[in-house]
């Protein structure tokens, strides 16, 4: 079972990462993100949905094992 979700997981990054590539050979124009005062760098809309996409892939990695941490901690504090 583990083997399957492992492909499973590995499927939809693909899937994520082909669309992704797809998109940005269509769309070349150069955006740039505003927050409050502060601006970005021009950037084709390709780049960037690409490194939101691994930062997004980073912290969903790293996010359970933070939780199992967390957890942990908490259940120890109580025992």
């Amino acid at each position: 079972m583990r083997i399957f979700a492992n492909f499973l997981s590995a499927l939809i990054m693909a899937g994520w990462i082909g669309a992704i590539a797809v998109f940005s050979i269509q769309n070349i124009q150069q955006v740039s993100l505003q927050f409050l005062t502060f601006e970005s760098i021009q950037l084709p809309i390709g780049v960037l949905l690409a490194f939101c996409l691994g930062l997004g892939f980073i912290l969903g990695s790293l996010l359970p094992l933070l939780w199992q941490r967390s957890r942990r901690a908490s259940r120890d504090m109580y025992y």
